[in-house]
Parts: structure tokens; C-alpha cells; sequence
């Protein structure tokens, strides 16, 4: 069987929603997008929307803790585990039963309502805009794009695969909660992971670190402020540690969540050398770009690393085939690799109609030097762009501003609120390259930096800039005061 698109893409999360549907929207272009687990892809159903889903309760319990009037109404130390799971389940479509997986219906109606085509199956590049899926060919007339995302990466720790650790999809999914978790990576993943197990009541966490800091590509405050925090919680973090052995006999995966076979024992070594008996191992020790088993070899391209793009999100000599997301390498983050979707399906546009690529919109740049990111831990991190060592490492002649967070506003969310800010300033050009918030609800305030960062507002114009009072978002008037 052959059918013949416009617009052909391998993976259905919402990079690749997002690209068919900025290259076809408003023309009669046709697209399919071809998916061999869920519509919706890891964010909605392993990743992002779980994790936060698992993440909030405790946040809102620490929140109504914090002022009197909502403490005397709060009863229990941690959220109600099974209420946490039920509310997971509901944000993510989340049936019941063992074994159970996702209803991606909704998924499913809404690229069919943007007149996107799906199709359920494995992809495979064949050809020069050719796609095979199964016993079908699908050629595209304009451009085949790969979003295939990343896959998380497990040691080769003797031991380890065999005992089936769990990975980010199995702890955002889990069902039952355990007891003993020791948790291999000291980033973003497993930062998040420890603090909803917490909340979860797990009782006992160990955090297994190879390098000597917690999140090491944030600003240099950040790494105490979350290991404090953690270890006030009773985890147990060891640095410059990596696991040497695992020994679980009889492991059995029955479905996310529920793998059995008894308690892994597991041998530590370096700086927090030791011997551990787990009921669970999280490993959070990076990811790889899906690009294996994709048929990249047929168009004479390497398997195995990410797919190298130009800002206009095409492969180098392919001037056909586009790489989007985490596929690329250029960036782990779900609304980035929404934004790459969205440039690359409007150069796909662009192309297909004979026009030029001098629109700014053409070029993906916010990904170099403007990427926000929100960690949602306790307290929270959110951060754009630079930090002042990255700034410092690109040439660039740095000013800093640093200052708590304690302000009007954020005495009235929290008597005792804690946290800190920096901002990173190119002082040849006065404009801000980079911003960290670390307190609770700071999450709000990145998206300000990121406009200021991306607009190259000068600090002369930031200044009037006045945020509302009483608000957390009055930091900036502290920081920017040190700037004048």
C-alpha cells in the first residue's frame, strides 16, 4: 500500500502535533503523523503532566502550612497518597487495572480536527521522503520531520538491567508506594522524583551522586538551597557515589509500577561506599535521542546520536527531512521542542509556497541563549537563559545582581518564606542575558526574564517595568536597584 502526504512525521507527542500542524494549518496541505504507543507522546502521559500532577498536593499542603487561618484546617503531616495517584490518573487519562495504560482518545480527535491524519505503528525512513510503516509506504511531497523525542539511558552497572530499575515512566507511574528508593542522578529528573516520593511517604531515600552537586548546570546558589531542603526532609544524599553492583533475583516486570521480585540489594561505591537493601532503584541518569530503529542508515545518516540541525530545523544535505525536540539534541525541554515544532512547520509552509525564509519566525534562536525552565522541587527554581559562568565562559562582561526573595509579597504567602535571585547582565550591551528565582511560587516570575532576555530590553527601559505590590514579582525591584 502507498499513500502520498505533504507533510509526513515519525512520532505523536506534542513536538510532532505541533509541527504537522503549523506546516498544513490554513491550506489545503495534507499531513500524517505516525505513532507507535500514545497520541500525546512522553509529556502527557510519563513525564511532564504526571510529575506535576504527583508534585502539586504537597505544594498546595506546604502553602495552606504556611499562614494561620488555613494551618488550623490542615490535618495530616503528607497528602493523601491515594488521592495524589487518582488525581495522576485523571490528568493523564490513566485507565485501572494492571497493566493498565492511557486513553489517548482526546489526543486522537484533536489532530484529526486540525486535519491531521494518524496512523498507529512503527516508522521507518525508507527513501528520499519516504516513510514505511509496516506493509505501507508514505511518501511526502514537501518534508518527512522526526520527532521521536529521547529514551532514558541505564548504566551498564553490573546487575542493574537485570534487576529492572525503575526509570522516570515507572516512578510517574507507579501504583505502589515503597518503602526504600534509592535513586541513581542528582538532576532535575530526580530532584522532582524525590520530592513527590516524599510526599508519596516513602521512608527511606538515598540519592546516589557521581559529581559533587545536586542540578550542576544551575547557578552555583542553587545546588546548597535544594540539598539543604532534601536533607531537612530526611534524604540521604551521597556524592561522588556510583552504584557498583545490583543483585535482585527473580525480578518480574508486571507493568509500570509493579515490578517485582523482592528487594534489590546494591552495593555503593566511591565517597558513600556501601551496602543497601531497596525495595525500588530509580535511575535518573540522563537520556538519549530516539533515533535508533528509524531507518536513518537508508538516507545515509548514522543511528544511535542526536540528528544535527541547522535553526531552520533541517538536516544537513536533507533539505527534506527535519529533526524536532529532543531527537536533535539541542534541547530536553518539552516547550522548547514545541517551539522548534512550531519554526520548523512554519519553514515547511514557508518552503512549500515558494516563499523566502527572511521572516524571523523562520529562524529557531530562543534555544541558544533564552531557554526557561521551571524545576519544580521545594522551593522552586526557575531560570532563563545564562547563568554568570556561562555568561563568563562566552566573552561576555558580566554584571551580577543577587538578593533574597524575602519581600512584602512573599511575607504574605509565607512569614518565614525563604529563597534567592540573581541576574546576569551583559554590561557592554546593559541588557539581561540570564535569571534564577529559587522560593516558593516563583514560578511565575521566569516568563518576565524570558521577554526581557529575548526583547534585549535595556535595564534603563526594565526599570520601568513596575511590578504590582504586594507581589513576589517586587524582587526585581531589589535586584534591579543594584544595577543602577
Amino acid at each position: 500500500m502507498e499513500s502520498t502526504f505533504d507533510v509526513v512525521v515519525i512520532g505523536g507527542g506534542p513536538v510532532g502535533e505541533n509541527v504537522a500542524d503549523y506546516a498544513i494549518r490554513g491550506s489545503d496541505r495534507t499531513a500524517v503523523v505516525i505513532e507507535h504507543e500514545l497520541m500525546g507522546g512522553e509529556c502527557s502521559y510519563w513525564a511532564c503532566m504526571p510529575s506535576k500532577a504527583l508534585l502539586g498536593p504537597g505544594s498546595a499542603l506546604e502553602e495552606a502550612r504556611a499562614l494561620a487561618g488555613a494551618r488550623e484546617r490542615v490535618s495530616g503531616e503528607l497528602p493523601d497518597a491515594a488521592g495524589v495517584l487518582g488525581w495522576r490518573d485523571t490528568v493523564t487519562g490513566r485507565r485501572e487495572g494492571p497493566g493498565a495504560t492511557h486513553d489517548d482518545a482526546g489526543q486522537v480527535r484533536w489532530a484529526e480536527g486540525a486535519g491531521i491524519d494518524v496512523i498507529r505503528g512503527h516508522g521507518r525512513i525508507s527513501g528520499e521522503r519516504q516513510v514505511t510503516v509496516g506493509d505501507t509506504v508514505l511518501r511526502a511531497r514537501e518534508a518527512v520531520v522526526v520527532a521521536t523525542g529521547s529514551t532514558a539511558s541505564i548504566p551498564p552497572t553490573p546487575g542493574l538491567a537485570d534487576a529492572l530499575p525503575w526509570t522516570s515512566r515507572d516512578a510517574t507511574n507507579l501504583v505502589e508506594v515503597p518503602d526504600r528508593v534509592l535513586v541513581l542522578g542528582g538532576g532535575v529528573v530526580a530532584c522532582e522524583a524525590v520530592t513527590w516520593l516524599l510526599d508519596l511517604g516513602v521512608r527511606d531515600v538515598v540519592m546516589a551522586i557521581r559529581g559533587d552537586r545536586l542540578l550542576p548546570k544551575m547557578e552555583s546558589f542553587v545546588p546548597q538551597l535544594i540539598a539543604d531542603s532534601l536533607t531537612r526532609r530526611g534524604v540521604d544524599i551521597r556524592f561522588g557515589t556510583t552504584i557498583e553492583s545490583v543483585d535482585r533475583p527473580g525480578a518480574a516486570d508486571t507493568g509500570y509500577g509493579r515490578i517485582h521480585g523482592g528487594p534489590a540489594t546494591v552495593h555503593l561505591a566511591g565517597d558513600g561506599a556501601g551496602r543497601l537493601v531497596v525495595d525500588e532503584i530509580l535511575v535518573a541518569a540522563g537520556r538519549s535521542p530516539a533515533t535508533r530503529d528509524l531507518g536513518l542508515e537508508s538516507v545515509g545518516l548514522d543511528a544511535g546520536g542526536p540528528l544535527r540541525v541547522d535553526d531552520h530545523l533541517t538536516v544537513a544535505d536533507h533539505p527534506w527531512l527535519y529533526a524536532v525536540g529532543d531527537v536533535n539534541g539541542r534541547n530536553a525541554l518539552t516547550h522548547m521542542g514545541k517551539y522548534q515544532a512550531r519554526v520548523a512547520g512554519d519553514v515547511i509552509a514557508a518552503r512549500a509556497e515558494g516563499r523566502g525564509l527572511d521572516d524571523p519566525r523562520h529562524v529557531a534562536t530562543a534555544d541558544h541563549g533564552a531557554v526557561p525552565q521551571v524545576v519544580f522541587t521545594r522551593p522552586e527554581i526557575a531560570s532563563v537563559g545564562r547563568t554568570e559562568k556561562q555568561a563568563q565562559d562566552a566573552g561576555i562582561d558580566v554584571r551580577i545582581a543577587d538578593g533574597d526573595t524575602s519581600v512584602a509579597g512573599s511575607y504574605l504567602t509565607d512569614p518565614e518564606y525563604a529563597g534567592h535571585a540573581r541576574l546576569v547582565v551583559d554590561a557592554s550591551r546593559d541588557v539581561l542575558v540570564g535569571a534564577t528565582f529559587v522560593g516558593p511560587q516563583t514560578a511565575e516570575l521566569v516568563h518576565s526574564a524570558t521577554v526581557a532576555i529575548v526583547g534585549e530590553v535595556p535595564l534603563s527601559r526594565l526599570w520601568h517595568a513596575v511590578p504590582s505590590y504586594p507581589t513576589i514579582s517586587e524582587v526585581w525591584l531589589r535586584l534591579l536597584d543594584q544595577l543602577r
